[in-house]
Order: structure tokens, then C-alpha cells, then sequence
């Protein structure tokens, strides 16, 4: 087990496994609405079954490579999270993303998390290439990825059907050979 620091706040990164689904599903009964105007999940996981489910899925994905699940939590209360969507560590790519319930936000959590996400998928995985979707409207998601310096590449137009709506989906992504002036350029503006 894990529990990385993000400040001086009580925040922490730690694993979001099967056996946190009692927490995890508290999380999404007190930000439901919130966090599912753009994440799929927060509609799956209604009751213990489904959040077990959901947070099974990422614990298989993490021992088959292809992904992870890592909570966000803030004075031992689970408010959200970050995760690697989709790893492909032979292809040297991969996706981060995030949600958080409203508690969690305006406080630089998903920052400084992916931070750490990105630290670890360049340093210690060699990944190439870190991409970050979000839907065009979601205007915090789009300011974390401008924040942590990736470069918006285009937008899928109407590709991501969503709560009977066809959102438009931006792409975003930062290079292995990029990532240090970009970390650099964020630990300056932390302080």
C-alpha cells in the first residue's frame, strides 16, 4: 500500500482497490450529480455491487498493465480521483484522467495528482506519450491539462454520447521530452 503526500492540506494519493467500494460509493452518493455530468461510472455504481464492480474492472486492469485506479483523499475522506484510462506500455502511450465530487474541488488536487501520475508514466514506465480527453464544456478538466502543459492537439466533435447528449471531446498530450520543462514550469507556479 501507498499513500503519496500532495501538500501540507491533508491531501493524499492512495490506492482506490475492490475493498474500498463502502468509501468509494459514499464518494459518489455525495457528488453523484457533480461528478456525472461527464464520467460514465458515477451512473454504474448506485449500490455496493456495482461499486465493487467498477473499482474490480480498474484492479484487473492494473495486473494486466492496461490501467489503474488512484484515490484522492483529503483529511482520510475519499473526494475523488485519478486514473490511467487506458496504458500501453509497448506502444509507450497512455490516458490520464479524473473526477472529483465538489468537496475535492478548487484546491489543486487533480494537479497535483496527475503530477505524480505523469512523473511516474515517463520516469518509471518510459511512456512516450500522456494524452488527457475532456469534454469540451468541462472547463476544469481542459484547465488541468493546460495547467500541466500538454498541448491541445484537436477536438472529436459529437464523439463521446453521453446522458443522451453527443459531447465534443478535446485531446490533449504531452511528450516524455517535454514533461520536464512543462514539471518545471508548475513546481514554479505551486510556489
Amino acid at each position: 500500500m501507498y499513500a503519496i503526500s500532495l501538500g501540507d492540506d491533508g491531501a493524499e494519493l492512495r490506492p482506490l482497490e475492490p475493498w474500498h467500494a463502502e468509501d468509494f460509493l459514499a464518494h459518489l452518493e455525495r457528488g453523484r450529480d457533480f461528478i456525472n455530468q461527464y464520467i460514465p461510472f458515477a451512473a454504474k455504481a448506485t449500490d455496493p455491487t456495482g461499486a465493487r464492480a467498477v473499482l474490480q474492472r480498474y484492479a484487473d486492469m492494473r495486473a494486466a498493465d492496461t490501467g489503474s485506479l488512484h484515490g484522492l483523499w483529503l483529511d482520510g475522506k475519499l473526494v475523488g480521483g485519478v486514473l490511467f484510462l487506458n496504458f500501453d506500455a509497448e506502444a509507450g502511450n497512455c490516458e490520464i484522467g479524473c473526477w472529483l465530487e465538489p468537496a475535492g474541488t478548487g484546491r489543486g488536487l487533480v494537479t497535483r495528482a496527475s503530477r505524480v501520475l505523469l512523473d511516474w508514466a515517463f520516469g518509471e514506465r518510459g511512456m512516450h506519450r500522456v494524452e488527457w480527453h475532456a469534454a469540451s464544456a468541462n472547463t476544469a478538466s481542459v484547465n488541468v491539462a493546460r495547467r500541466l502543459g500538454m498541448t491541445r492537439e484537436g477536438v472529436q466533435r459529437e464523439s463521446f454520447p453521453h446522458r443522451g447528449v453527443r459531447l465534443d471531446m478535446e485531446i490533449w498530450a504531452i511528450l516524455a521530452p517535454e514533461w520536464p520543462a512543462a514539471r518545471a514550469r508548475l513546481a514554479h507556479n505551486d510556489h
